[in-house]
């Protein structure tokens, strides 16, 4: 087995679990602000038209069309119209409330912390993330992450998303780090495994769902304990 020094992990999707707390925070937000009365029928439409907005939304983002203040003032008024109801309604703390509970709340991938107590003493573990900086510093506070890891990247600090290289390389220098001793591990095919790919670092695909994907990996994982049989 090829000996790494450095492992840098993706943050959403791969240890925080984004569907769980995203789903935990819009139930909540539409309970107190009472959103069947503004004209959303039920919970499952407003969190099937958060998942269709957003991922517009962010592919949008991901690709420079829009940036970040324009994403957080449309998101809802988009959302809110996908679900029927007038985008004009939204309350003005709405997306203020949706960034604070969801970045607050706690909940990881299964055998998260299990895998960083596990690889902590052999290794420096980093973060290469696309959120944005206050997010993801809260995200990592509220489920205890935040000590596990010596360098949090994020592309509003760099000015660079995955899969542009330059954030792989900011980290990398920053890190005091060489491609050859590096190691990425991520759940999406483009920014986490093509990102790398492009700075010949070695690649971990997180794919729980088992999904197909046209790049070949380094390696592929269904669950993050199998990391203990790679490294």
């Amino acid at each position: 087995m090829k000996k790494y020094r450095h492992l840098f992990f993706d943050l959403d999707h791969t240890l925080w679990d984004y569907d769980k707390n995203v789903r935990e925070s819009l139930s909540e937000l539409y309970e107190n602000y009472q959103l069947v009365n503004l004209g959303i029928g039920s919970f499952q439409i407003f969190l099937e038209a958060f998942y269709a907005i957003n991922f517009q939304l962010w592919k949008m983002y991901d690709s420079g069309e829009m940036d970040k203040s324009l994403l957080r003032l449309e998101r809802f008024k988009r959302i809110f119209h996908k679900a029927g109801a007038d985008g004009n309604a939204v309350p003005v703390t709405f997306e203020e409330d949706f960034m604070f509970r969801t970045s607050s709340k706690p909940h990881l991938l299964p055998y998260s912390k299990e895998i960083l107590d596990y690889l902590r003493p052999n290794y420096d573990l980093h973060i290469i993330t696309n959120g944005f900086d206050e997010s993801q510093a809260l995200k990592m506070k509220a489920s205890g992450l935040t000590d596990y890891f010596h360098l949090v990247v994020t592309s509003e600090t760099t000015g660079h998303k995955k899969p542009d290289p330059r954030i792989f390389q900011y980290a990398m220098q920053q890190a005091g780090a060489f491609h050859r001793d590096s190691l990425m591990i991520g759940d999406n095919p483009v920014s986490d495994i093509f990102g790398a790919q492009q700075v010949a670092m070695d690649q971990v695909y997180f794919d729980p769902h088992q999904n197909p994907i046209q790049m070949k990996p380094t390696y592929t994982i269904r669950h993050l304990k199998e990391l203990e049989d790679l490294l």
